[in-house]
């Protein structure tokens, strides 16, 4: 399978990263086929890092669905429906509004360990 990124690449700009965390996350998603478009954009600017609403991801997906962020999950809006939500961050008072549906958020390196072959997953940014 033919990538227009290498791991090399991919590599080199995670060991730019400051964030101890964020820069785990890049090479885990490295390692597995599968996440290599997350790893690409995840190794990006972080200014570039996609940050979405409660409210933007309620609209974009039905009941059950797990979606990726490549980015952080803010609690604006609120959460109408019971998804699982798998981003690199989030914060305080969206995980307060995900428990009140009964939604699971999980964080991208954790999805990694428990999805390899990344099977179900819709992205959205």
């Amino acid at each position: 399978m033919k990538h227009a990124f290498s791991k090399t690449h991919i590599k080199r700009k995670a060991g730019r990263k400051t964030n101890p965390s964020l820069q785990a996350t890049i090479l885990a998603a490295r390692k597995q086929d599968a996440w290599l478009p997350v790893a690409q954009r995840i190794s990006g600017p972080t200014k570039a890092l996609a940050a979405l609403n409660l409210d933007q991801i309620d609209a974009l997906t039905k009941t059950g669905d797990t979606v990726l962020i490549g980015g952080k999950v803010v609690a604006s809006g609120t959460l109408t429906k019971k998804v699982r939500i798998v981003a690199l961050s989030f914060s305080a008072a969206a995980h307060e509004k995900a428990k009140a549906t009964k939604s699971e958020l999980v964080t991208i390196a954790e999805e990694i360990k428990g999805n390899p072959k990344a099977t179900g997953i819709k992205v959205l940014a």
